[in-house]
């Protein structure tokens, strides 16, 4: 755990831009608040890594079946065109992937994602029922 990490703290600024929905076998999976790409989720390693390769194999399989099966609750949930991926951790120093769904004649199809347009945000009870609906498609 590092003091100051967005992800091992759990502090207010995190709070404000996503919602915790469960743990899986390594990672958290978190609900981006900002939802222009309608069901983007985030899946954090569960330790204070930065790097895929700081990881052992094993550990390494876990972390990508964990993004894996979030992935796949995704496309049948929300019926995205492509999921990307975007693992970037340039000033937030922790290994967690972005799964953002991109849907055809939605925003940025054909292109890369924006990190946090800050353009669409739900109410309570829509965060509510996605977070409901992913975990129950998770298993938890």
């Amino acid at each position: 755990m590092a003091t100051g990490c967005l992800y091992c703290d759990r502090n207010e600024t995190q709070k404000d831009l996503m919602i915790e929905i469960c743990d899986l076998s390594v990672s958290t999976v978190f609900l981006f608040k900002e939802q222009t790409y309608y069901g983007r989720c985030i899946v954090a390693y569960k330790d204070h890594n930065v790097e895929l390769y700081e990881l052992n194999d094993e550990d390494l399989l876990a972390y990508m079946k964990d993004t894996n099966k979030v992935a796949a609750a995704m496309k049948k949930l929300f019926n995205p065109e492509k999921i990307n991926y975007g693992a970037y951790s340039d000033k937030l120093k922790h290994l967690h992937m972005h799964l953002v769904p991109k849907y055809v004649d939605g925003t940025d199809f054909g292109g890369v994602f924006v990190m946090n347009p800050q353009q669409k945000y739900l109410s309570d009870t829509e965060y509510s029922e996605m977070v409901d609906k992913i975990k129950k498609e998770l298993g938890k």
